[in-house]
């Protein structure tokens, strides 16, 4: 099978959604082919371009590139200037100072400081202790905005040392490990990324005629840009996927990737997820792409997973989002 992407919980949506006006919420969750129902349903998962279709379709409607995210509207427009004033930076380092004095410039929540911190650098989110506040959601938008938009700029992705959030560990923690390329904290003391400071002093290679196609395709190249290839999880998913409908022992995948079991089970454990974690997200990632995008009878789309009969899928598939595959077949 082809590479795939991963799905996006729904807590992820509803963040998303919470600050924005319900009836704008109505209209565009439809058009993006996300049912009323599936917004109300815990463990649900949409697909990265229902998730990246929505967020184009409320920015537009409501005049908010972070709809109702901040206490101030970022008004269409705000990425395309911001990038503008990054492009003539003579490095990284150079835009990364400009990043923060944009949001300054246009935002009561919160400062992004980036700096060397020896051999790393750190981008912090900083929230004003005078302003409104902002939640989690916030913060993490911001950190992928400043990933993703560093990672374009210099053409590359950059693969984080760690993330750190001043929040509690959230119920799906291992999300994250599909949001940013290295390990994720939780309950810290700071908001913050680093990553290795030699990548301040790359050049930035974008031009102003590169920008339409990022722009064209925001938010999922900023925020789903920096899904980490060389992450174990990841490359764990990858060889199950194309295995499938064979599903490989954990014998077979510690050969595939040249580690013993003992090392890919500690591995995976320091990404904090587990082997038996990923190939049920593996299946239930496919299984909801290919009930939303395609007009696959379910009972292939379950065999092509590696489950003998319709029954067993069923079962595993409300296991994994709490609803049935038909409902999502409603989203084609």
């Amino acid at each position: 099978m082809n590479q795939f992407s991963c799905t996006v919980p729904i807590a992820l949506v509803n963040g998303f959604l919470a600050g924005a006006d319900p009836a704008a919420v109505a209209r565009t969750a439809g058009q993006s082919g996300i049912p009323q129902e599936l917004l109300h349903e815990p463990g649900a998962r949409v697909t990265r371009e229902q998730f990246s279709t929505l967020y184009r379709l409320l920015a537009i409607e409501l005049d908010d590139e972070m709809p109702g995210i901040f206490s101030r509207p970022l008004r269409n427009g705000t990425l395309k200037y911001l990038c503008l004033s990054l492009l003539d930076a003579p490095r990284l380092e150079i835009a990364m100072h400009r990043f923060g004095q944009f949001f300054h410039l246009i935002v009561d929540d919160f400062r992004l400081e980036s700096r060397r911190e020896g051999a790393l650098c750190c981008v912090e989110l900083v929230p004003d202790p005078d302003g409104p506040g902002f939640g989690i959601l916030g913060r993490e938008l911001m950190l992928k905005l400043a990933h993703g938009v560093a990672s374009w700029l210099i053409g590359e992705k950059i693969p984080l040392s760690g993330v750190e959030f001043d929040c509690r560990r959230p119920p799906r923690a291992s999300d994250y490990l599909y949001l940013f390329p290295g390990p994720v904290q939780f309950g810290c003391a700071r908001t913050l990324m680093t990553f290795d400071a030699t990548y301040l002093d790359m050049a930035i290679r974008q031009r102003k005629p590169d920008l339409k196609k990022f722009l064209a395709r925001a938010p999922e190249d900023w925020i789903f840009v920096s899904l980490a290839e060389q992450m174990v999880s990841n490359r764990t998913r990858q060889y199950i996927a194309a295995c499938l409908p064979t599903i490989p022992a954990i014998e077979a995948v510690a050969r595939h990737l040249h580690y013993s079991v003992r090392t890919l089970c500690r591995r995976l454990v320091a990404e904090g997820t587990t082997f038996q974690a990923i190939k049920d997200e593996v299946r239930r990632d496919i299984a909801i792409q290919r009930l939303t995008g395609s007009a696959d009878a379910i009972a292939s789309i379950a065999y092509d997973i590696g489950f003998g009969n319709t029954t067993a899928f069923h079962r595993a598939f409300r296991q994994w989002t709490g609803s049935t595959p038909k409902t999502y077949r409603t989203m084609t």
